[in-house]
């Protein structure tokens, strides 16, 4: 419910702050004081059009906040977090107006668009006024009303099941001719496609092994050459056929053997160590040449391995390319196209089991529709029943109130169902009925919404009703009428009403006096909250004029008294 507003330089408002409780509120005052400005200022805080002429004279901008307290599961916490708002225990909205009209708006002091204002203050306050009709007067309401009164939740969850059903069998059905007509457009070249990649026969991660495997080969390849042209070296002759260093060592060897007597024992003798030497080298050389030659027997280089590797690797890349797709998507392109070709093969026999599907889902969909436009037909009736008990100590005795029901065209179907449902009115006989805000002039459209309210209130997830001047126009016995029943309106909603009426002000848990009074140069407008003893005077100038009497106090206290 609305918890309290806020108001800063609004027209003749000059700071304002006023609470609010639950129950029937009624705010009274002259004509002219103001009220009239309290509703705007309201209206501003829940997103409506913002003109530059609210703004109060002499400033530069005008404000208004409204705080709302919800319950847990209130549909406004949803639509917050749907708009990645915080939703909280408190709802504030604020909006700013400037005085060259430029406006914005903030939810709980986060910037938000008025638009999204709007959507949350439609689900926060509903506005019944002689000219402004909201809410109960909209045709796209009426079906939500007509099910919150009388049509059970499994009734319509039973529909709404069906529609789903129904249109996920027709999506499936949509999709395989979709795709069966892609395939048969496109039949050559899908079995091209698919026959040449079955050939090739992609693999998961083949890419990265054949990738390992060539820089395995690669390195392995390197490593042989590197050990053949080693031993190429170390060959008795080499390519430019010069001796090799085994036949160079052997012949200085037998040189140097001339210089060394086999008698000769002076171990010290130079020639003797350089001979040493070249048979330690000697010895090298072999043992480098075994090792080598080894080495070369072991080594893995395999030319055509290699080949075929690089082969294999270059035609899944181009492959790749060839359909624009990474080489570790081959395989799922592979069982996709393959996928698309087997359904082109059968897809006569899918079709038809789908085309059956759909077809079932949708007779199932039409019944459970039916079944609810015959439990909305008897809602209807106890509605329009209960409506019209409303009407005559409204003085809308002679009004008519209808609830029709039709059945819509199948573009017209959707989860709530296959009807259209219409509130309409016909306030003198022999006039044809027709919508509310058409057929009913303002007070007859007010006291109607009334009506309707009293008969709807407890389904309604609004939390707060504003009534403005809903007794226009009717007295005594009728204006007694009015309150009782907004009095029973406001033990399930908040309802705020401003009337000049003191049998609706006297049924008011709260009351609010509006007044306007000059300040120096300049007039503003002020609002109190009535004592009982001040209810009493407001009431007793409601009843008397300017002038009141002892007995106009007595009738106030009366009505008071019968509260």
């Amino acid at each position: 419910m609305l918890t309290a507003l806020s108001i800063r330089d609004v027209v003749l408002i000059d700071r304002l702050d006023l609470s609010f409780g639950p129950g029937l509120t009624v705010l009274t005052g002259e004509t002219g004081a103001g009220k009239s400005i309290l509703l705007d200022s309201l209206g501003l805080a829940l997103g409506m059009r913002a003109e530059s002429g609210l703004v109060r004279a002499g400033c530069d901008q005008a404000s208004v906040a409204a705080s709302f307290s919800l319950s847990v599961d209130h549909p406004v916490h949803a639509l917050l977090t749907d708009q990645g708002l915080e939703a909280e225990d408190e709802i504030v909205l604020r909006r700013l107006l400037t005085k060259d009209g430029r406006s914005r708006a903030f939810v709980n002091d986060q910037p938000a668009g008025v638009a999204l204002l709007r959507r949350i203050g439609a689900l926060l306050v509903e506005v019944q006024g002689q000219h402004d009709q909201m809410g109960l007067a909209d045709p796209a309401s009426h079906t939500t009303l007509l099910d919150m009164f009388g049509v059970p939740a499994d009734c319509r969850d039973a529909v709404a099941g069906a529609w789903r059903a129904w249109r996920q069998a027709a999506y499936r059905l949509d999709s395989a001719r979709a795709a069966i007509e892609a395939a048969r457009r496109d039949e050559e070249w899908l079995r091209h496609a698919v026959d040449e990649l079955a050939t090739l026969a992609p693999q998961p991660n083949e890419e990265d092994q054949l990738v390992a495997d060539r820089q395995r080969l690669q390195q392995n390849e390197r490593q042989a050459e590197a050990i053949a042209a080693a031993i190429a070296e170390l060959t008795p002759r080499d390519r430019r056929g010069g001796a090799g260093p085994a036949s160079v060592l052997r012949s200085a060897s037998r040189l140097l053997q001339r210089l060394v007597p086999a008698h000769f024992v002076d171990q010290t003798n130079p020639a003797r160590e350089a001979l040493a030497a070249l048979e330690r080298a000697e010895e090298a050389l072999a043992e480098a040449d075994m090792i080598l030659g080894r080495l070369a027997s072991d080594a893995d280089a395999d030319p055509r391995l290699l080949e075929q590797t690089e082969e294999r690797l270059f035609a899944l890349r181009a492959a790749a390319r060839k359909h624009s797709v990474a080489v570790a998507e081959l395989p799922a392109l592979l069982s996709t196209l393959s996928g698309r070709l087997t359904h082109l093969e059968s897809g006569e026999a899918e079709l038809i089991e789908l085309d059956r599907a759909a077809r079932e889902t949708r007779s199932h969909y039409v019944v459970s529709a039916k079944n609810l436009t015959s439990v909305r037909r008897e809602a209807a009736a106890r509605l329009r029943d209960a409506v019209m008990a409303e009407l005559p100590p409204l003085r809308l005795d002679k009004a008519r109130f209808f609830v029709e029901v039709t059945e819509t065209a199948e573009t017209g179907w959707g989860a709530g169902g296959a009807d259209q449902v219409r509130f309409l009115i016909a306030t003198n006989p022999g006039q044809e009925p027709g919508p509310l805000a058409k057929i009913a002039s303002g007070g007859e459209l007010s006291r109607l919404m009334l009506a309707l309210k009293v008969v709807l209130s407890a389904g309604s997830t609004v939390p707060t009703l504003v009534f403005d001047e809903v007794d226009s126009g009717v007295g005594g016995a009728t204006a007694a009428s009015v309150g009782e029943r907004l009095a029973r309106v406001a033990e399930s909603v908040q309802v705020l009403v401003v009337t000049h009426s003191p049998q609706v002000a006297a049924r008011g848990a709260a009351h609010f006096r509006v007044s306007k009074a000059a300040k120096g140069a300049r007039t503003a407008t002020t609002v109190e909250p009535l004592t009982r003893r001040d209810r009493r005077e407001e009431i007793a100038r409601m009843l008397a004029g300017e002038t009141i009497t002892a007995a106009a106090r007595a009738a106030a206290q009366d009505l008071l008294g019968a509260d």
